[in-house]
């Protein structure tokens, strides 16, 4: 039996994709990737082009930069999900001027609600300096929150530092 919400956190570039990548294509269930960055410039598509190029042909892919609920509730206990990522999706939300509580509370909300057990991506992103700016502050605060809520939320919760998975609730991957 597959945990119901798996949180994988860590820094940016520590291998969460990666290792949230094989817990779900070796689940035995099929994979559903919810996508939530947005090509904007060069450099984002060719970070894509790399996950899409990883993943391979298996797995179904839905583009949620801004509302995933839909994709959730339409999932199966035959599939397993794949968020990726927490951070892009509140950037998305911040820079659309949502209100980022009930954007927060309706995530976490489909996400209790999905019937296929899920595995989200999120950046740890309260290790650094306190950002410079007002904007970055904010993201930084929404952010901590955010992952406050999915670790409480989830059934097993894995930090990534180089590569390496720590089980920090729930397990031992």
């Amino acid at each position: 039996m597959h945990p119901r919400l798996t949180l994988v956190i860590g820094g940016a570039a520590a291998g969460k994709s990666v290792h949230a990548e094989r817990m779900v294509a070796t689940s035995g269930l099929a994979p559903v990737y919810i996508a939530t960055a947005q090509a904007l410039d060069d450099e984002m598509r060719a970070k894509i082009g790399i996950h899409i190029a990883r993943r391979g042909p298996d797995w179904i892919t839905h583009e949620c930069p801004l509302d995933p609920a839909p994709v959730l509730a339409a999932m199966t206990p035959a599939q397993m999900g794949l968020f990726d990522c927490a951070t892009l999706w509140l950037s998305n939300m911040l820079l659309a001027d949502c209100d980022l509580d009930r954007a927060q509370a309706a995530l976490l909300d489909a996400m209790r609600a999905c019937r296929a057990p899920l595995v989200v991506v999120s950046n740890e992103v309260g290790l650094g300096i306190v950002p410079d700016n007002a904007l970055a502050r904010r993201f930084r605060e929404a952010q901590g929150r955010l992952n406050i809520e999915l670790a409480a939320q989830a059934d097993r919760v894995v930090q990534v530092v180089a590569g390496l998975p720590m089980a920090l609730k729930g397990g031992d991957r």
